[in-house]
């Protein structure tokens, strides 16, 4: 499986970025995809997720109401929306999926993007 990430950069603070994430290689069934985030000197955490099937979404409480996650099935691609940036939204963020084919569990990261908000 191979995941890229597109679309960070520098933005300032209020500003909106779109995220991609191009997926490929996948034989399995995808239980969910995700974004997640590092920030300078912190561990990676969750900023929004997806599910598989009924495209169920779930949001970091930071996130809620500024970034909205969605995905395009016909082209492999999941998108993280970010709108009225903080500087603290200022992190590496990294696509992920989980899925399963049998009893096999699979999980793959992309590289990351960086995306910087200045005030």
């Amino acid at each position: 499986v191979q995941l890229v990430e597109s679309g960070g950069g520098a933005v300032q603070a209020g500003g909106s970025l779109r995220l991609s994430c191009a997926a490929s290689g996948i034989t399995f069934s995808i239980d969910t995809m995700g974004w997640y985030r590092q920030p300078p000197g912190n561990e990676r955490e969750l900023v929004a997720a997806i599910t598989g099937g009924r495209d169920i979404t779930n949001y970091a409480d930071s996130v809620k109401g500024r970034f909205t996650i969605s995905r395009d099935n016909a082209k492999n691609t999941m998108y993280l929306q970010m709108n009225n940036l903080k500087q603290e939204d200022t992190a590496v963020y990294y696509c992920n999926i989980r899925g399963s084919y049998s009893l096999n569990k699979y999980v793959s990261w992309g590289q990351g993007t960086q995306v910087t908000v200045s005030s």
